[in-house]
């Protein structure tokens, strides 16, 4: 004989669904922004680059994205505290505004 158990997953569904729309729509928002936005991952490699930081720097995001954001675009006397902040950041440590050069 066969044994069947069936579940009705509507409501997972979606609540997946309404999930994969607000990402979606908050990757809009970050690439549309009048700032430039970028992102790295733990190792320092770009995960995220608006259309601002792109036009603003004038490397577009096929380009910088998984490249070392300091090794490859921190101008080297700058390179040391950009490193920290960015450190701290990854750590959960508030920084204040920062400005550095790409």
């Amino acid at each position: 004989g066969v044994v069947g158990v069936g579940q009705d997953i509507t409501e997972k569904k979606q609540a997946e669904q309404a999930k994969t729309a607000l990402a979606d729509d908050l990757a809009r928002l970050i690439d549309a922004a009048n700032a430039p936005i970028f992102g790295i991952d733990v190792k320092g490699n770009v995960n995220e680059w608006n259309q601002m930081a792109a036009r603003l720097t004038g490397y577009r995001k096929e380009y910088v994205m998984g490249k070392n954001l300091v090794d490859e675009f921190i101008m080297p006397e700058y390179k040391a505290s950009v490193k920290e902040v960015l450190d701290n950041a990854l750590n959960g440590r508030d920084t204040a505004n920062y400005e550095f050069p790409l």
